[in-house]
């Protein structure tokens, strides 16, 4: 694939106007079933611009964030001044053993290198619960279309060698999990609309965001124009109001260690 090799550097504002709305739709069920913080300590890593943090602040929970970019960073401590959010990434975290009563890492194993790796770290630093999620039906597929319709050859990277890979359905991911050595977690299926506007859409892929940004900002500008030409026909012959209704479905994974180990 064609783009920058790290698909997230400085795309903190992109990303803040485009899918942080979209990851946004776990929220309300991590937090139901992680439940009220009553002063305990929650680590969120890979925290984007920290607006789930917040959320977890707001319930109670002591909030450490960790996220590796600096533009997200920012854009956090612009949005969310009270919620520290320091520099910090899977699977190497700098914190002790067993420092968090809980861990929450919303669709970044769906992005690590080594997703096995990652999830035993999220086990590593936490007393008793982790949660994490991965996108089973993203927006890739909108973005695959757009170039069917421009006549581009679409992105093929993206899949980790097969060793490091796993299957992204509810089992698959329950089944990566238990490789790295999570006690059986309890597994929810999440599907929500994300009535994206067409302007959200346009400034994650404009502004480099995730696969489909870095693929865009690789092309030339001939095929960047028919790019751009068959996402406005795809808004103008699906959208309502430039709004795109766009099913999306999460996996959802909360473990809790037995108290007498």
């Amino acid at each position: 694939m064609r783009g920058r090799p790290n698909s997230w550097s400085g795309v903190g504002e992109a990303y803040a106007a485009s899918y942080a709305e979209l990851c946004a739709g776990t929220g309300a069920t991590l937090r139901e079933l992680l439940g009220a913080g009553d002063g305990r300590t929650l680590l969120d890593v890979g925290a984007g611009t920290g607006d789930l943090a917040v959320t977890f602040a707001a319930d109670g929970w002591i909030v450490d964030a960790r996220e590796p970019e600096e533009s997200m960073r920012e854009i956090a401590r612009q949005r969310h001044p009270d919620v520290r959010i320091t520099d910090g990434a899977l699977p190497e975290l700098p914190d002790a053993d067993r420092t968090f009563d809980a861990v929450v890492a919303n669709f970044v194993l769906n992005h690590v290198p080594d997703p096995r790796a990652a999830a035993a770290e999220l086990c590593r630093v936490t007393r008793d619960a982790a949660a994490a999620t991965i996108w089973i039906r993203s927006p890739s597929w909108l973005w695959a279309e757009v170039c069917e319709r421009a006549g581009l050859q679409a992105a093929a990277g993206g899949r980790l060698p097969e060793d490091k890979d796993f299957e992204r359905t509810t089992d698959g991911f329950a089944r990566m999990l238990g490789d790295a050595g999570w006690p059986v977690p309890d597994m929810v299926e999440k599907q929500w609309i994300w009535n994206a506007p067409a302007t959200a859409l346009w400034a994650s892929v404009e502004g480099g965001v995730a696969g489909a940004g870095a693929y865009y900002l690789g092309l030339d500008a001939r095929e960047q124009a028919r790019f751009r030409r068959a996402f406005e026909g795809l808004i103008t012959e699906r959208a309502q109001d430039d709004v795109l209704a766009l099913e999306h479905v999460a996996g959802i994974a909360v473990m809790r260690r037995d108290p007498f180990l």
